[in-house]
């Protein structure tokens, strides 16, 4: 098989290295593999791939600074950053650092794949803007991370603000709430999972003024519709 994207990885856990590089291989991915922030910035510029997978806690160079570097360099590499740290701060400080996406550990490997092939595609057509998932009037703002609703931006909880992306995300289809949960919840194994409603009835009140519904259904999930 001919690979179709190169990818570099930087990862230093040795086992999620050797599970992702087995697996991204498997579909049809070209794959190198960076343990250490300063070695993966120098392979980068001498070699730039398709896409970055970059974790943010590195030895040598904190993710973040490799980025920040990078960008800095004028590489245009589409960076997919990948790790535990899982807030919508944590999401606002990568984006705002030069990232294109950000999937929180643990991660669904068909999510993965799917963004990174989305990076790729754009990166093929430089030249065509990426959509902005927009619902009744409520997008969210690539450089900063803020949901904004017409020219309001909209006072949200980090919680509150994780949700309403994830639903953005998937405008016009309902998530689940477990994958739901995994995002807003990212890594806290002592929140019980009924925590997710609250903040869904939290977020409800808060769009109540834009006329958008947060809608449950049932065995589904939970989808954005705009007001009619």
């Amino acid at each position: 098989m001919v690979p179709d994207m190169k990818l570099l990885l930087v990862e230093d856990d040795p086992s999620m290295q050797t599970a992702l590089r087995r697996t991204l291989q498997n579909r049809g991915m070209e794959v190198e593999l960076c343990s250490d922030g300063r070695q993966a910035l120098e392979r980068w510029k001498a070699s730039p791939p398709d896409v970055v997978m970059l974790d943010l806690t590195l030895p040598g160079m904190d993710g973040l600074l490799v980025l920040e570097e990078a960008r800095r360099s004028g590489l245009p590499t589409p960076v997919l950053i990948l790790t535990a740290r899982g807030t919508v701060g944590d999401r606002i400080v990568g984006l705002n650092a030069g990232a294109d996406d950000y999937l929180p550990k643990p991660f669904d490997l068909d999510e993965l794949e799917a963004r990174l092939r989305a990076l790729h595609r754009r990166r093929a057509a430089p030249g065509r803007a990426p959509a902005t998932p927009s619902v009744g009037g409520l997008s969210v703002d690539r450089e900063s991370g803020a949901i904004h609703w017409r020219d309001e931006i909209l006072e949200l909880a980090p919680r509150e603000g994780a949700l309403l992306q994830a639903l953005l995300g998937r405008a016009g289809h309902a998530v689940t709430k477990e994958r739901l949960f995994e995002l807003v919840f990212p890594g806290e194994q002592d929140v019980q999972y009924e925590a997710i409603e609250v903040v869904v009835y939290r977020l409800r009140k808060k769009l109540a003024h834009t006329g958008v519904k947060l809608v449950t259904l049932r065995g589904l999930g939970y989808l954005l519709k705009a007001g009619e």
